[in-house]
């Protein structure tokens, strides 16, 4: 469920998808407020890198914490928005965060649900390629878990498992290859 409209624009442009638990934060388990975020090396500085590179940005998060009772969506989307009032405060944002607040056995209808947008599934980087022009070809997710990597895979983008350290030097180091790959392609 996206918390964020899309633009009115067509020109397509390269994406990168982010995990949100692990990646752009430590991940402590249901995260579901700002004291809870400490943001991990470099994950502000790489969202402003891919926005000054022209990528659109986008967060696609698994959210069983709502499933499971613990908070609920608002409480997902008022993290989400202080996430990107702290990115704008550093020149960067998020084009549009998605979260998955299903389970397939825990919680209680509509929550628990097997779904086709909580990952290992592609349904939430496809809703966001359906919703903003996006350009396959390019574009890229970073996560933490296989289930991200085979979403992405699932989607038709590359993954990148991320293992910690500075996320700033994982994104130029994404964005390094894509250039090398298109030099060579020219």
């Amino acid at each position: 469920m996206p918390d964020d409209s899309p633009p009115a624009q067509n020109t397509r442009r390269r994406a990168a998808f982010f995990d949100r638990d692990g990646v752009l934060n430590e991940d402590i388990g249901f995260a579901h407020r700002p004291d809870q975020i400490t943001w991990m090396p470099g994950a502000r500085e790489a969202v402003k890198r891919l926005n000054d590179a022209g990528f659109l940005v986008f967060v696609v998060t698994n959210q069983a914490g709502v499933a499971r009772g613990l908070y609920s969506e608002e409480h997902v989307r008022t993290l989400h928005r202080w996430m990107q009032q702290e990115l704008r405060a550093v020149g960067a944002h998020v084009d549009a965060f998605y979260h998955c607040p299903h389970h397939p056995e825990h919680g209680e209808p509509p929550y628990r649900t097997d779904c086709a947008c909580r990952k290992p599934e592609p349904g939430m980087l496809l809703q966001a390629m359906a919703e903003w022009p996006v350009e396959p070809k390019g574009s890229f997710l970073i996560g933490d878990r296989d289930t991200d990597l085979q979403a992405a895979q699932r989607a038709g983008i590359d993954g990148t498992l991320y293992r910690g350290g500075d996320l700033d030097a994982v994104v130029a180091g994404i964005l390094a290859r894509s250039a090398d790959g298109v030099a060579a392609d020219s």
